[in-house]
């Protein structure tokens, strides 16, 4: 109970009026007709629909079958994300195969994308610290520089999922008292600044009463990392991957043996059949100044 008004005394600290709405869920063709931005020849549009059409394209070529598609973005569709489910015949019944991506319009945020897992019993999600981190400028070579990462991380993907099965498991494994989580979930408010005032609110109230039935114990950190990560759910498209990848990497160098640590992952080039797609630049003269900034 004490650690408990511990956490309560973090969610009253430095409490700010910013909450969160929820993530708009659209369409593929929403995204698909979206219009294109108009930032000058320097800026390298690449269109929410050439990712989409990369990621099905490179995934059937890795045999690697989507179950389930979820789309997300703003109003105007200037941020975007999408969310696949993918088919991997694991004999693990907890943990299945995610591939996301986050594309921007409106330079809010690179591109990013990644291999992950979802929880079956609530689609949580988990991204390991080191997928995420090809993030791209629209700048350049992008179009190219994009192909290939979506081409890179799915060249790693069985290595990838099996890694955080792996870490799914040591995490039920290790005990984490009540007050271990509070000071946890403290530090991931002030010191990472990995979640929010309200967000460090959902976790204290998922610790008092789960909305799932995760199959361990409570005083573990598995149970903790599923409270956290259910927190995540309200993050807007832009910021989702780089918060799970950073929390995963958090949980991974607290509380997993440093055996864990090494060689977790070696990236594999990508193929060198895939198609490249032709650079699209805009000329400078159409910059729009009234670029749009989202607010779910």
């Amino acid at each position: 109970m004490d650690s408990l008004i511990y956490l309560n005394n973090f969610i009253n600290f430095e409490r700010k009026n910013m909450g969160h709405s929820k993530p708009t869920q659209v369409s593929k063709t929403y995204l698909e007709t979206a219009p294109l931005p108009n930032h000058g020849k320097t800026y390298t549009v690449v269109s929410h629909k050439e990712v989409m059409d990369h990621t099905k394209k490179l995934l059937d070529q890795h045999n690697l079958k989507i179950t389930k598609s979820v789309f997300r973005s703003n109003l105007n569709a200037n941020v975007a994300q999408g969310i696949y489910h993918i088919n991997t015949n694991s004999s693990d019944s907890e943990l299945g195969m995610m591939f996301a991506w986050t594309n921007s319009y409106d330079k809010s945020t690179r591109f990013q994308c990644g291999i992950g897992a979802y929880v079956f019993v609530c689609n949580n999600g988990m991204i390991k610290g080191d997928m995420a981190n090809y993030g791209r400028k629209h700048t350049g070579t992008a179009n190219a520089d994009i192909a290939l990462t979506i081409a890179r991380q799915l060249g790693q993907a069985k290595h990838s999922y099996t890694q955080l099965i792996q870490d799914k498991d040591e995490m039920k494994n290790v005990s984490l008292s009540t007050k271990e989580q509070a000071e946890f979930a403290g530090r991931l408010f002030i010191d990472e600044k990995l979640i929010d005032s309200q967000q460090l609110s959902i976790v204290k109230s998922e610790m008092s009463d789960p909305s799932y039935n995760y199959g361990v114990d409570p005083d573990t950190a598995w149970m903790f990392y599923n409270h956290v990560t259910h927190a995540f759910k309200v993050n807007h498209p832009r910021t989702w991957m780089e918060k799970q990848s950073k929390f995963h990497e958090f949980m991974v160098a607290e509380l997993l043996s440093n055996s864990q640590l090494k060689n977790r992952d070696q990236v594999k080039e990508p193929e060198e059949d895939i198609d490249i797609p032709q650079e699209i630049e805009l000329d400078e003269s159409t910059f729009d100044q009234a670029a749009n900034i989202f607010d779910l």
